[in-house]
């Protein structure tokens, strides 16, 4: 048995003899007799207290424990005493993460767990509690993609529970809860011909960010945080170290996304059209903060500025100068008088990059340094989204059979009409 049962009914004294002898404390008849105690994986002492008359269940509770223990499902008894909400909140105050995937995280265990299952203390939680929360989930929240995510979220924080001792298993991995699935869906690539006709409709102040998001593959933050020291005009390489990023409301200098500093090549096509670009409107030096909004100021001539000559604002932009140069371009309906451009998510300045990617494996560019290019995690996920891209490896396979065939004279074209008799 794990730890000891203190009676708090009695004490031992020294009496004239010598000896100990057992006498009434202080407590005797009030208050709860026994007091149960160990101390716990974490090195703390824990306890828990029984009345009179119950000393053999103190005991078979401190069983328990050391069962517990042995076995590697203890649960610290302050648990009980928590709920879903207090953990979660310290858990994303301690993210590793950046500071705007701490943010995210925040946002959605605010918006979408806390309000279900944010009172529940944790040890309390069966698999039936998150059912019903993804069943709520589903009725607010429509996509399925994000409903994925918020339950990752949701089960991240029930997995950091489980490794501080505070629940013995995460109740979102149970067998009988399906993580919400997205539908599947595949990119869509434009046409050269559709890319170069948005971007002659683009005030011609924003023309060459075509160049090289669909020339170079950058992110819409990426260019608009593109400086001008980052060019090297004469080896044909651009060097993509960071991106203008929201925080909370204000705009930062940052790097890429997930950290992915990367260097891609640069067509002579986009070098020509930055350096139009560059003469006629000269690169802007500009100060924003590093990182987070009270990070350490920096300064960057940026190559692309708005009409005032300050950094690009993305949601700006593409309310008031892409979707515009869609309507123009055909992709989107003219909205009617009064009324605002419809929501166009598959034709944003993304769809340039995707052209991007599309256009080098139609030129035969292998997955790795496709992935490396356009600064994916990794080439399986560069594969998993743009693999339907690739050119028709059924054609490339008979035309590699077809040459060994012919190396050999075998015929390649077919039986002859056998002769007449």
């Amino acid at each position: 048995m794990a730890g000891h049962i203190q009676d708090r009914w009695f004490k031992a004294e020294t009496g004239a003899d010598g000896k100990a002898h057992r006498v009434k404390s202080d407590r005797h008849g009030s208050g709860l007799r026994y007091r149960a105690r160990y101390v716990g994986p974490d090195g703390t002492e824990k306890s828990k207290s029984f009345p009179d008359k119950q000393k053999r269940l103190a005991e078979q509770w401190l069983v328990r424990i050391a069962a517990d223990m042995s076995r590697g499902e203890y649960i610290d008894p302050r648990a009980a005493r928590i709920t879903f909400q207090q953990y979660a909140e310290r858990w994303v105050a301690t993210h590793t993460t950046g500071i705007t995937s701490r943010d995210s995280a925040e946002r959605r265990l605010r918006l979408h767990a806390y309000p279900y299952i944010g009172s529940r203390p944790l040890p309390s939680f069966q698999p039936g509690h998150i059912r019903t929360w993804l069943g709520e989930l589903e009725s607010n929240v429509p996509a399925a993609s994000h409903r994925r995510i918020i339950f990752g979220t949701v089960s991240a924080a029930f997995n950091a529970a489980v490794d501080d001792g505070l629940l013995a298993k995460n109740p979102c991995r149970a067998k009988s809860v399906k993580a919400p699935q997205p539908v599947p869906t595949r990119v869509t690539a434009w046409s050269a011909d559709r890319v170069f006709a948005v971007q002659m409709a683009l005030p011609q102040r924003f023309q060459a960010t075509v160049d090289v998001g669909g020339g170079c593959g950058l992110r819409q933050g990426e260019i608009f945080g593109l400086p001008e020291e980052e060019v090297d005009f004469e080896n044909g390489w651009i060097s993509v170290s960071q991106q203008l990023k929201r925080v909370r409301g204000k705009f930062v200098f940052a790097l890429p996304k997930r950290g992915k500093v990367r260097v891609v090549p640069m067509p002579n096509g986009v070098a020509v059209g930055l350096r139009q670009h560059m003469v006629a409107y000269p690169p802007v030096k500009l100060t924003l903060p590093w990182g987070t909004p009270d990070g350490p100021l920096v300064t960057k001539a940026l190559i692309f500025t708005g009409h005032t000559g300050d950094f690009i604002r993305a949601s700006h932009f593409d309310d008031y100068v892409w979707k515009p140069a869609l309507a123009a371009a055909g992709v989107i309906p003219e909205p009617e008088p009064g009324e605002r451009y419809q929501a166009a998510r598959e034709h944003g300045m993304h769809a340039v990059r995707i052209f991007y990617a599309s256009a080098l494996l139609d030129g035969g560019e292998n997955i790795r340094a496709l992935s490396q290019y356009l600064g994916h995690s990794d080439p399986g996920f560069t594969l998993r989204v743009y693999a339907h891209l690739m050119p028709s490896s059924e054609e490339r396979t008979r035309k590699a059979m077809d040459s060994v065939y012919r190396a050999a004279g075998r015929p390649i074209d077919g039986p002859e009409a056998a002769p007449e008799a």
